[in-house]
C-alpha cells in the first residue's frame, strides 16, 4: 500500500494510504516521483490519478507533523505537496483525476492541477486549512470554482459537491462510485488514441498559455503558512484538530 503505478499507454497512479489517504512526507514525494516518471515514459499517453479507500485525499498527515519536533515536518510536508502538485501540472501527458469521497486540502491541489477531473456522486471538495491554522491550495481551488466562491470556501471552510463542480464545468462527469474508474479510463482511452506527439505538445501549449503561474502562487500561500506557524497559530489549531 501507499503509492503504486500501473504502467502502459494509460498509466494509473494509485494512492492507498489508510485510513483516510492523509499523506505523510514520504508519500507526497513518492506520488510526485510516480507521476513524473509516468509522464516521462515515452510509452505513456495519459495518466489516470486515483485512490483506494474511503476518499481521494485528506491532505497532509497532521499526526506526523505534530509528532515531529520543530518545523522539519512542516517544511518537508510543504515541499512534498509542492512537488506533487507540480508533478501533476508539469506531467508531459494529460492527467485525468478520478475523485471519490472526500477531496480535501492537498487533494484539491492534486485535482485542481489535473487536466481533467471526473468524480463519483459522493465526492466533495474543500479546504479546511483556516481551521487548521494554515493556508494553501486556494491557487488550485480557483481552477475548480469561481473566484468569489473560492474566497467563501477559504474563509468558511465549507465544501462543494461533485455536482456543483459539474455545473461549473470543472468536473467533466459525475458517476456512481463503482463506475468511476471505468469512466476515467474511458476518457483516457480517447486521449490515448490520439497522436502522442501532438498530445504532448497540446499539454505543453495549454500550460504555456495558463493565465496563472500555479507554482509561484502556491509558494506565496505557503509562505504565509510559515508565518502562521512562527506566531503559534498553526500548532494551536493542529492540536485542537487532533483533540
Amino acid at each position: 500500500m501507499a503509492i503504486t503505478t500501473h504502467s502502459g499507454p494509460i498509466a494509473e497512479v494509485v494512492v492507498d494510504v489508510p485510513p483516510v489517504n492523509a499523506l505523510r512526507v514520504r508519500d507526497w514525494n513518492d506520488l510526485a516521483r510516480a507521476v513524473q516518471t509516468a509522464g516521462q515514459d515515452p510509452a505513456t499517453r495519459v495518466v489516470v490519478l486515483r485512490a483506494e479507500g474511503r476518499g481521494f485525499n485528506a491532505g497532509v498527515d497532521i499526526k506526523e507533523m505534530q509528532a515531529t519536533r520543530g518545523h522539519t515536518a512542516l517544511v518537508e510536508a510543504n515541499r512534498g505537496c509542492y512537488r506533487a502538485f507540480a508533478a501533476v501540472y508539469d506531467c508531459e501527458v494529460p492527467v485525468v483525476a478520478a475523485v471519490h469521497g472526500f477531496c480535501l486540502g492537498g487533494g484539491v491541489g492534486l485535482a485542481g492541477n489535473a487536466d481533467i477531473v471526473l468524480a463519483s456522486e459522493d465526492a466533495y471538495f474543500g479546504l479546511p486549512e483556516v481551521d487548521r491554522g494554515a493556508l494553501g491550495a486556494a491557487t488550485h481551488l480557483s481552477r475548480l470554482v469561481p473566484q468569489h466562491l473560492m474566497r467563501a470556501m477559504v474563509y468558511t471552510c465549507r465544501n462543494v459537491t461533485a455536482h456543483e463542480l459539474h455545473a461549473f464545468g470543472s468536473v467533466l462527469e459525475v458517476t456512481p462510485r463503482d463506475r468511476l474508474r471505468e469512466a476515467a479510463l474511458a476518457v483516457a482511452r480517447v486521449i490515448a488514441e490520439k497522436d502522442p506527439y501532438v498530445i504532448r505538445r497540446a499539454k505543453e501549449s495549454l500550460n504555456g498559455i495558463d493565465p496563472v503561474d500555479v507554482k509561484r502562487s502556491y509558494r506565496f500561500e505557503q509562505g504565509l503558512t510559515f508565518e502562521l506557524n512562527l506566531v503559534g497559530a498553526g500548532d494551536e489549531h493542529r492540536e485542537r484538530f487532533l483533540g
